[in-house]
């Protein structure tokens, strides 16, 4: 090795030593910072307040869990469970935010002013969410519909199954499946719909809707014997309901002006191009639709095969020579 090469070596030990000398006091200086700055009050405090809020959450899940255990045990109606079962949901998770909260954010005294710095926060950086949440307060306070209502909200229908804070589901029914019956898909709707989207609720008030079943006869048939034979039977077949549909109409018009000139079913006359068309129009269950449409038609199909002089008809091509 020769002179040069020895002076580089030299000069690159020292620099890595005095590189060594540093490091060391930098760590040396920020030991010496953070003890300087321990306070170990912080440190139990944290912990303090930490095994209280686990304490907290711990409590209010067993007695959260112990009152759906009772409400099964001791409650039969279904819907009445699943209610206890929300509720007590919602509530002990404001109870639990609440403690914690006032455990944790040293200085807010009182719900009013945590509640108010919370939802705050909240509105600016979740808009979407804020929303919703919203919407679940007017579906609880203003109750358009409730679990087990059967509405309609844009181009979708079912069964209300549940009433979450973000969101309710629908058990669907229509779509691809005829005459109102359930598909078995459940469709999420965000809260936030229901201020700005029209609702149709089929079970509120009234549980009954208007219903047609329109029976196209040929031209050659003997439409009057037809419209007399259908009437008795439409007359007939809604005598099995007339009392109870009665009852509920009496009490929906106590909260809303349902004024029906009548009630009893009708049957409408009008020509199409293929034949003579009797509509019967009658008042149904909103649940009993496709099974009433079933049974009516069976009858319909029955008295056709009775009488000769009654041919159901279809468009047809004639050509006359």
């Amino acid at each position: 090795m020769n002179d040069h090469q020895l002076s580089l070596w030299k000069i690159f030990r020292i620099k890595m030593k005095n590189d060594r000398q540093n490091l060391y006091n930098m760590i040396m200086n920020l030991s010496k910072n953070l003890l300087a700055h321990f306070r170990p009050d912080v440190i139990d405090t944290f912990l303090l307040r930490g095994g209280v809020s686990l304490i907290t959450i711990i409590s209010l899940w067993l007695t959260h869990n112990l009152i759906v255990f009772f409400a099964k045990r001791h409650l039969k109606n279904h819907d009445t469970i699943y209610a206890t079962r929300k509720i007590s949901r919602y509530l002990h998770f404001i109870i639990a935010a609440f403690i914690i909260g006032q455990l944790w954010f040293k200085g807010i005294q009182s719900l009013g002013t945590f509640l108010g710095l919370f939802t705050a926060g909240l509105a600016i950086a979740l808009k979407d969410v804020v929303t919703n949440f919203a919407g679940w307060i007017y579906l609880i306070w203003q109750a358009p519909f409730k679990i087990g209502d059967r509405i309609q909200i844009q181009d979708h229908q079912g069964d209300v199954i549940d009433i979450g804070v973000f969101k309710f589901t629908l058990l669907e029914i229509g779509n691809w499946v005829d005459a109102n019956q359930s598909t078995g898909r459940m469709i999420r709707i965000p809260n936030a719909d229901i201020f700005n989207q029209p609702i149709a609720n089929y079970s509120k008030g009234f549980n009954y809707i208007w219903y047609e079943i329109s029976v196209v006869v040929t031209y050659e048939s003997n439409w009057k014997k037809t419209k007399e034979l259908l009437n008795d039977l439409i007359s007939e077949y809604c005598k099995q309901y007339e009392d109870q549909l009665k009852r509920e109409l009496r009490q929906a018009q106590k909260d809303y002006p349902i004024n029906y000139t009548y009630i009893t079913p009708t049957i409408y006359t009008s020509s199409l191009d293929h034949g003579i068309s009797l509509t019967m129009r009658y008042l149904v269950a909103t649940r009993r639709i496709r099974q009433s449409n079933h049974e009516l038609w069976e009858k319909i199909l029955d008295i056709t095969d009775t009488h000769d002089d009654i041919d159901l008809a279809y468009p047809t091509i004639r050509h006359l020579t």
